[in-house]
């Protein structure tokens, strides 16, 4: 027996005595793959530690080619990935196409696995759909994990509202109105569903997107790395135009123009921006400045980032990102990372004191930031110290884990901390018959 195989053992003893023993869960998720979507990835495993069977419906990526496969007693089902927007009229070709994939795998699911919810992670908010079926035809309880705002996304990518805002509007809407629960980022997401979605405040509950502080930790750094530059700044996560990626490679720019030979840049992760990120960064002539490592995890992911100086949020101020919290702001505290970042009201509340804002909102700016932490050691050294204070008093997944279990066991109309008697497996109607 593999020691993984021990560990999931144990937790199947316990979970068969779990506040979700003998519930099935589907997850819904369109726009990132498991498990490279780490929240999603975290509350399958939550779940699971609480009784559930779950299973996830998801695209394909890098990494997470197969369509079907186990990994820790998770069931995942993948589909082909539809091309991501780039224009507003492509949104209808992207959303249809993943939203039939999505239906015809979950009367698989229903079929090999069996669920009682369905847990849909916006972006889009078109999952409640898939959910609405199972509700009205089987007796199914819907979860609505609320990750974006998708109609300030829309507003961010394309500068503009009209019909289709409108209709994003109208869907998250309904996504509040159809859901048993909800699942909030931060405070700001609960007031949206509260004020706008027009949701009892007793069945939204605030999950953050903490890492597990034992696994996300400073490890030996990447040796090269280290010996490539005296002083590197990075940036980990997804690449799509409203990341802002494009502010840091255009401040590196200006560093170099600034004679700062001495400053490195890594660029970790991908998405529908990478090769244009590329593309500029080559026109620039930064290729002996920026790295792009492209998708990491586990171990080496840690080694690079912990090879870093400086943790870098680029995206721009908007009013979609105003008011997201990051995993890149979690992930640089936990490291003792000190931050450079724009004025971005929720990510400045959550970094508090390990960040330096950047302003105006503009590369130049930024790049003055940079090199205002590459000159002085003991600023970084103080910041990332506030930072990882931060992290060890107050990011506990365990927490979070807690209340997912909670919303479940709301959209269950279960008491907190027992379970209701239901037939394993079945539907909350046929449990009842």
């Amino acid at each position: 027996m593999s020691e993984f195989d021990g560990r999931l053992k144990g937790r199947g003893a316990a979970a068969s005595r779990g506040p979700l023993a003998g519930r099935g869960v589907l997850i819904l998720v369109e726009n990132l793959p498991v498990p490279f979507d780490r929240r999603v990835w975290q509350e399958a495993q939550a779940l699971r530690d609480a009784g559930a069977r779950v299973s996830v419906i998801c695209p394909v990526g890098k990494g997470c080619e197969a369509l079907r496969e186990t990994i820790e007693g998770i069931e995942i089902y993948r589909h082909p990935l539809p091309i991501e927007a780039r224009r507003a009229r492509d949104y209808i070709r992207e959303y249809s196409a993943a939203l039939w994939r999505q239906l015809r795998l979950s009367f698989k699911v229903r079929r090999e696995q069996g669920f009682d919810v369905v847990q849909a992670c916006n972006p889009p908010d078109l999952l409640f759909l898939v959910a609405l079926v199972h509700k009205l035809f089987g007796g199914r309880r819907f979860v609505f994990d609320h990750h974006d705002l998708s109609p300030e996304l829309f507003e961010s990518k394309f500068e503009r509202r009209g019909p289709l805002h409108a209709a994003m509007r109208f869907f998250e809407c309904m996504s509040f109105r159809c859901a048993d629960a909800s699942i909030a980022t931060n405070e700001t997401f609960k007031r949206i569903a509260v004020e706008r979605g027009g949701m009892d405040p007793d069945r939204v509950f605030v999950v953050k997107s903490y890492p597990p502080i034992e696994r996300f930790r400073r490890v030996a750094p990447d040796p090269e790395l280290r010996a490539w530059k005296p002083v590197l700044a990075g940036y980990v996560g997804i690449m799509a135009r409203q990341d802002g990626v494009d502010h840091l490679v255009r401040a590196m720019g200006r560093l170099r123009d600034l004679g700062r030979d001495d400053i490195g840049c890594v660029i970790i992760g991908e998405g529908p921006e990478l090769d244009a990120l590329r593309r500029l960064s080559a026109e620039m002539g930064l290729e002996d400045r920026i790295r792009f490592t492209g998708y990491l995890r586990g171990e080496r992911l840690l080694s690079h980032l912990s090879a870093l100086d400086i943790g870098v949020i680029p995206d721009p101020k908007s009013a979609f990102n105003d008011k997201l919290s990051m995993n890149k702001v979690f992930e640089y505290m936990m490291l003792g990372l000190p931050i450079v970042q724009y004025d971005l009201t929720q990510a400045g509340f959550e970094a508090d004191g390990a960040a330096l804002v950047a302003r105006p909102c503009a590369p130049e700016a930024m790049a003055d930031a940079i090199a205002a932490l590459a000159d002085d050691p003991e600023r970084r050294r103080r910041m990332g110290a506030l930072g990882r204070a931060k992290a060890e008093a107050e990011f506990r997944w365990e927490n979070e884990a807690a209340r997912l279990v909670e919303a479940y066991q709301a959209a269950l109309d279960l008491p907190r901390g027992g379970v209701r008697s239901a037939s394993a497996g079945k539907p909350l109607r046929e449990a009842a018959e």
